[in-house]
């Protein structure tokens, strides 16, 4: 069988060492669309170093990814690439990320559902430095036609929708070579790039990176609801629910509720399809 659950949650955990510096924070912001305008002084806190502050989300491509990979490394873990879709990502922060850093990350396979038609797996990466945890991060990752092995179907219970209307709505702009920039944090995936390779996943174009969307999405949410102030975000977690292409626009819907925000993500121009959902921000 491709996918042996016990083995693979069993494995002892696969290390790392990971360092970034004020580059690599300042590339994933531009990644996400920060620096417009380029002289807004809310904006230079992404993009200027002597005064960059860290979007939590960048622990997603700190060290290009090396958490996930090395969860989809692990043993008992024999998948096709190709039928592997990101399905959710939630990041709990333990202390703000520092714009430089040198770090170790422990990977491990936290848990295996079987979904009928489909495997999940819930990849957990553990990143510390010398003064203690840094973020814990969970990627939901849905494999197509691996399940059925008789396992745990996990949690399927999803909160509610927010009653009434949204307290804030905001629309954010996706550019052309948005997928382009961002993928210069990590992600190398031709789906992004090559429409050639985008035309035999079944899209007729390049598709945004799921993450670049959940990185734009926290942007508008620390931006407009947070004062600016990314020491507030305790933890963000979504499901992803649609693709997002190069050049469209992001509706992002934020309900504030206790100890958080409720948020919602759609595509605006084909009739509010949706795209992040479940997506809640944890605040302190």
């Amino acid at each position: 069988m491709p996918i042996d659950a016990s083995q693979a949650i069993a494995a002892e955990p696969r290390s790392a060492e990971i360092h970034w510096d004020h580059k690599d924070v300042q590339l994933y912001h531009l990644g996400l669309g920060a620096g417009r305008p380029a002289t807004d002084p809310d904006e230079l806190r992404y993009t200027l170093e002597s005064r960059l502050h860290v979007l939590p989300s960048f622990a997603t491509v700190a060290g290009a990814g090396m958490g996930m990979m090395g969860g989809l490394a692990a043993p008992g873990i024999d998948i096709d690439l190709a039928a592997v879709l990101h399905g959710g990502q939630n990041i709990r922060l333990h202390r703000p990320i520092p714009v430089k850093g040198r770090a170790v990350t422990s990977s491990r396979v936290a848990a295996v559902y079987d979904k009928g038609k489909a495997a999940v797996l819930v990849l957990r990466s553990e990143a510390a430095d010398d003064d203690g945890p840094l973020w814990t991060s969970d990627a939901q990752i849905y494999v197509r036609g691996e399940g059925g092995f008789g396992g745990d179907r996990g949690p399927s219970a999803r909160p509610e929708p927010p009653g009434r209307a949204p307290d804030r709505t905001v629309e954010r702009p996706v550019r052309e070579d948005q997928a382009l920039l961002y993928r210069l944090s990590g992600d190398w995936n031709p789906l992004h790039a090559d429409p050639e390779f985008a035309k035999l996943a079944g899209f007729d174009r390049p598709i945004l990176h799921g993450l670049c969307t959940y990185g734009m999405t926290l942007k508008a949410v620390v931006d407009t609801l947070l004062d600016g102030d990314v020491t507030r975000v305790r933890s963000y977690g979504t499901r992803f629910a649609g693709v997002v292409f190069p050049g469209e626009t992001l509706r992002i819907r934020m309900w504030r509720q206790d100890g958080g925000v409720r948020v919602a993500v759609s595509a605006a121009e084909r009739d509010d399809a949706p795209v992040l959902a479940d997506t809640l921000v944890e605040t302190v």
